[in-house]
């Protein structure tokens, strides 16, 4: 696959290493807390339809994003792939919005009989756009804040292993939706590690079971104040997302300047906060989550 004039040169093939989607329904959480900041971050219009992102090297290794309008295409290579499939992922040069130089995402594989990946050579007018790179995983800020997010979202069994009834259905020290306690538990600030929230697996699944008993930190409330605000000001397209869950449940994100939330619409959520690094708190059911996780629900973009 060539890229465009202006970034990869036409005669150059691209190397596919993996894909990714952009839509309002599905886009790399690194990217922003929603679609629209998503695309801006990588200059695109935040049209409906979505993009399809294939990272991959050229010939002499550097590393390339190339933005597809093919999203079907794309998604028909990820599902391929997700299910140990081989599929050649060739989006025709006519589908091309434009190639980026770097990865946003951090890639453990490289193509093979070329260099190691690195970053393109500089444009020589300097008009160019500095190289896409993954996240710091040694600091902590919003981008590792999703990227933890979106951990607790794949490895959900684990995470919830880790909270005990009593907590999960508000009887101990876990907050409702409306910020309040069920119990005068006071609260553990034990120190956390600003890189265990990261891309490399959010926080230790252990350390979920210290971060019980966080009801009272205001930033839980004002993230849970958040997400009922959405439920009466619809917010931008992606900051409410629901996927499929097993027993015909959804999982739920929400995203806002300086937090995030994780839920099962049939059981708890897990709060996540620019302000705690690599701090895991539980949310327990109680009697209004439901109420909220459904609301969420009704206005969350899903995957077509």
């Amino acid at each position: 696959m060539a890229g465009t004039d202006d970034t990869v040169a036409d005669d150059d093939a691209l190397f596919v290493l993996t894909a990714v989607l952009l839509t309002p329904a599905q886009f790399p959480s690194v990217l922003g807390d929603d679609y629209v900041a998503a695309c801006a971050a990588l200059g695109l219009e935040p049209y409906a339809e979505g993009y399809g992102l294939v990272l991959g090297q050229d010939s002499g290794g550097a590393r390339w994003t190339v933005v597809v309008e093919d999203v079907s295409l794309v998604a028909v290579a990820i599902a391929s792939w997700d299910c140990g499939m081989e599929y050649d992922l060739s989006p025709d040069d006519r589908s091309v919005v434009c190639a980026l130089p770097g990865w946003p995402l951090a890639l453990a594989v490289s193509a093979p009989g070329v260099p190691e990946p690195h970053d393109p050579l500089p444009d020589p007018g300097g008009e160019g756009p500095d190289p896409l790179t993954p996240p710091d995983t040694e600091v902590w800020g919003a981008p590792q804040r999703r990227l933890g997010a979106d951990e607790i979202a794949l490895q959900w069994a684990a995470w919830r292993g880790q909270i005990d009834d009593e907590t999960a259905f508000g009887t101990a020290g876990a907050p409702s939706p409306d910020g309040e306690t069920r119990a005068d538990e006071p609260r553990d600030d034990g120190p956390s590690d600003g890189a265990e929230g990261t891309a490399d697996g959010a926080a230790d699944a252990g350390s979920a079971a210290g971060t019980t008993g966080t009801g009272q930190h205001p930033g839980v409330r004002m993230a849970l104040a958040a997400a009922r605000e959405y439920v009466s000001s619809p917010p931008p397209p992606g900051r409410i997302r629901s996927a499929f869950a097993p027993g015909g449940a959804r999982t739920l994100r929400a995203d806002g300047p300086g937090w995030s939330l994780v839920a099962r619409t049939d059981d708890i959520a897990f709060v996540l906060l620019d302000e705690e690094p690599g701090e895991v708190m539980p949310v327990g059911r109680g009697p209004e989550l439901p109420g909220l996780l459904k609301s969420l629900d009704e206005l969350a973009v899903r995957p077509s």
